[in-house]
Formats: structure tokens, sequence, C-alpha cells
């Protein structure tokens, strides 16, 4: 609609970029930007406006106002991946994506806020403070809660995003952005999607370049894109996937954009529905909004069948292995020497080394390594590391025979429960919040699938509950189909958000701002 709205003349890219950032500035208390590009922005805008008068629009997205989780690199802006270890740190180039969308004429408002290094599920344990989910401010949920006082209310009533893309998936849910990127390694894009409602998807592993993406588990991150409705998703996936010859886990076909039909006849869909996916600590309510949705696709025509994935339930210990395993290989790079932070201890190179990494990375991370570390250790190697990567391959071809059995679409929730308050998230470690919030998405990753999240209804506390589409690998488009047919049959409701610049004044004066440049 709003690239329509640029084509026809009725708003000018310059006029929609200055209404995104002031937007940015009246929600800055919601802490979803750590960067705000607003000059690069702003020339940005006044270049796609000069495109538009010749009559020469670059695409869809020339014009549109788009953010950035901060774990892409993006040359001349900082990229922080919200840790000190990366602070005032510049990248020489562009993430692919990056550079796809600016090709495009995407105009880049910023870079969003994440848990460090992106290890996490709240988006709270970054180095730049948490992310408050605008649906806390929502007439919605404030119809809702009941607060003790005023001052609870505002100080210890407000949810989390979720995690780890939850300063993008924020960005999106509150209207500072048109889409953003995130990235997805075990859930990362469709959990925050889930707790803000919008539209997350992870797309097949290969499908979109990863070069640029600071790494967390090079065998499962894949970028990740969160929209407001499935079709924009879409128009995105379209501008991003495709071989890239720096990446060399992308495909080597050349991937056809497309646009997404309108479904009207489901008779010919097998939906699955993965009875392990009924796991311990799903909530009674969202148990029945996925009784409802699967009756949903039965009444329309579609054949639904319980399926089995047997391997499911050892999916989140083998992804903790694999995945703290990589993670300290990848870790390894920052040491103080080539870029990032450096401690000014210099009694030698080796405690130089243990300064830097003690001072650079917060518990999360160094917990994270340590545990890689001892699963790599040449006596646990065999035990640890070789079978979880023969686990993994069971979870995948537990997918596979389903998929084969005639199955199009596989439906399950994707949180266990709706997005909880702060003060309540925090009483869990990282570690123990990981594994209860990752447990739905994680299985996709290890498979390499393409899954979604959609919104779906707001929780009897009037907070966004989503629903997951898992699809076949590189069956994007069907995936996507049926997402939006759901879509569709929802009607998901707009976020009503009140009071945003009163409260932007008052609850961020003892936190740390996003910065403007």
């Amino acid at each position: 609609q709003v690239s329509a709205a640029l084509k026809e003349g009725r708003v000018t890219p310059t006029e929609l970029c200055q209404r995104c950032l002031s937007l940015v500035r009246s929600t800055r208390f919601l802490n979803a930007y750590i960067t705000v590009a607003e000059e690069t922005a702003l020339k940005q805008a006044e270049e796609s406006q000069k495109r538009y008068l010749r009559g020469q629009p670059l695409g869809v997205l020339d014009g549109i106002p788009v953010a950035v989780k901060d774990n892409f690199n993006t040359a001349g802006i900082e990229t922080t991946c919200a840790s000190n270890m990366l602070k005032g740190y510049i990248s020489p180039y562009n993430a692919t994506v990056v550079q796809k969308l600016l090709d495009q004429g995407a105009v880049l408002l910023g870079k969003t806020n994440l848990d460090e290094f992106a290890m996490g599920s709240g988006s709270t344990d970054g180095a730049f403070g948490p992310v408050r989910n605008p649906w806390s401010y929502s007439r919605q949920y404030k119809e809702k809660s009941v607060p003790k006082s005023h001052s609870e209310d505002e100080e210890s009533n407000w949810v989390i995003t979720g995690g780890s893309s939850g300063g993008s998936a924020a960005a999106v849910s509150s209207f500072t952005c048109f889409a953003a990127l995130g990235s997805d390694t075990g859930g990362s894009t469709r959990n925050p999607a889930a707790h803000c409602g919008v539209v997350g998807l992870k797309p097949t592993y290969g499908l979109i370049s990863r070069h640029g993406l600071i790494p967390l588990v090079n065998s499962m991150d894949v970028p990740g894109i969160l929209t407001r409705c499935v079709d924009d998703a879409a128009v995105v996936l379209g501008s991003l996937a495709g071989h890239d010859p720096k990446d060399s886990t992308t495909i080597q076909d050349n991937f056809e954009p497309f646009e997404l039909p309108d479904l009207t006849d489901v008779s010919k869909l097998t939906i699955g529905i993965p009875k392990e996916y009924h796991a311990p600590g799903l909530s009674s309510e969202i148990l029945a909004l996925w009784s409802k949705a699967a009756d949903l696709f039965k009444n329309a025509g579609a054949k639904v069948i319980e399926v089995s994935l047997p391997h499911t339930c050892y999916s989140i210990v083998c992804y903790h292995v694999l995945c703290t395993a990589e993670v300290a290989s990848n870790m390894a790079r920052f040491d103080g020497l080539e870029y990032g932070h450096r401690s000014d201890m210099n009694k030698s190179t080796e405690s130089m080394y243990a300064a830097t990494r003690r001072e650079g990375f917060n518990d999360v991370v160094r917990g994270r390594i340590l545990s890689g570390n001892y699963f790599l250790l040449k006596q646990n190697y065999e035990n640890y590391f070789i079978k979880a990567q023969k686990v993994r391959r069971l979870i995948a071809n537990d997918f596979v025979k389903v998929f084969r059995s005639g199955i199009d679409v596989l439906l399950t929730p994707t949180t266990l429960n709706d997005a909880v308050p702060y003060m309540e998230f925090i009483k869990e470690d990282n570690r123990t919040r990981s594994a209860q919030d990752d447990i739905l998405t994680q299985a996709a990753n290890m498979a390499g699938l393409p899954a979604i999240n959609v919104p779906a209804a707001l929780s009897e506390r009037g907070l966004p509950v989503g629903l997951q589409f898992i699809g076949r690998s590189f069956q994007e488009k069907q995936l996507l189909t049926v997402a939006k047919w759901f879509e569709k049959q929802v009607k998901f409701p707009v976020i009503q958000l009140e009071e945003v610049k009163r409260l932007d004044h008052a609850a961020f004066q003892h936190q740390k701002s996003a910065s403007f440049s």
C-alpha cells in the first residue's frame, strides 16, 4: 500500500522517512534501536525521491523505511551486537542482505536492539538494556491488566518482546518501519514476532546469504524477515533470496521472486499437526488456539492429520550442545587484537586475551563459550558433539518422512505462552529461559526448513499469540500462500498505542537511549 502511495505521489520518500524518524523518537522508551542513522536515512530518502520524480523507482522497496538487527554489518554505521566487545566498531562493508535492500532503494533507519551476540530469547541481555514490547502500552493490554498503582503499571508491568530479534520485532510492531531484518538460529525471529504480533519468516537454510551476518551458529543461522503482513514478507524475501558468491552455503540456482496468490480453495491441502509439539508448559490458551486453527483448515476443506516427529523430545538438548560448540568456535575471533574492545592489561598476550574477553563479554556469552569448549574437549567430543550431530540427522529425517507421506505444511504453536512481564522473566537465568522459549522453534533450524510465525489472536491478557507454519525445504511460496490464507481468516487486530510521547519522557530518563547520528 505504501509503495503504491509513493508511486502515485500521495506521499514522498522524504515525508515517509521523517514520519518514521518522528515515531522512532516518540517510542524511544521501547529501546528498540541501538543506533538511528538519521542523516544517512534522510539522504537515502532524498535520492529515492529523485528517482520517483524521474519515474524510475528501483522496485517495490524504493523509499520504504526498514531497520536491521545490530548483528548485520553496515558500512559507515556502528555494528555492536549489543556487546561491549564491539562498541564503536564500524564495518568496512555491508552484509549482502543489507546491500540488497539498499540496491532496491530501501531507506535504512538504523540498527535494532538484541540479546548480546543474539544469545537469548527475551532481548533483555544486551549491553544497551532490555527492549520493551509495544503491546505493553497498547489499549488492548491496559484494559485487561489491573495494576496495583499507576506507577507500577508503567515501571514493572511492561512485558518482554521475546528474542533475540526483539528490537526488530518492536520496531515493526510500533510502526517505526515497514520491515526489519532479524536473525534466526533457534527461533530468534519467530519468537519475538509471536510476542509482538507481527509476521516472522525464517527462510530455508541457504536461500538467503549469511555473508556479513556476525555468526552465532553457522550451520543454523538464517537472516529472518519481520513485517506486518505475509505479503510484505514475500516482497522482502524476493529482494533478498538467491545465490551469493561470498557465501558458499547459498543455493546455486537463480531465485524467482513471486507474488502470493489469493488462495480460495484449501481442499487440496494436507496440514500436519505434530503431536510432540504438545510440549510440557504449553498454556491451555495456546493449546485451544492451536486446535481452533486446525478446525479452521478442516472446516474449509483441508485434510488435517496428526503426525509424529519422534525425535522432537531430544531436540532442545541436541540444539544446546551444537549451539554452544559452534559459539565457542565463533567467539574465538574476539581476542582484542584485530577489532573491537581491547583491554589495557599488558603483562602478557595471554593476560590481555583473558582480560579483553572478561570485560567485553557478558556472563551469558562467557557461559556458552565455557559449555561449548567442554563439549569439544577431546575426551567429550565423541560423547557430546558427534552424538548430537547424529541426533540432528534423525530430527531432520523425521521431517523428511512426514513431508514424504503427503503433508504440505505443519501447523504448531510458536511459543508456550504469551509475553511475560520483564520482572518475572529475569527471575530465571538465560539458559533456562532459552531452553523453554526455543523448544517449539529450534527443530526447524536443525532441519534447515522454512518456518513462519503468523499472529493469530490476543490472549486473555490482551497480548499477541502466534502460530507457526513449517514448510518443505525451498517451498517458501507454498508456505507463505498457506500463511496468507490463515492470516486473512483470523483478522488479527491492529495495535492501539497510547500515550506514547508522555511515556517517552518518563520511562526513559534512567535508561540508555538509542544514539541518533
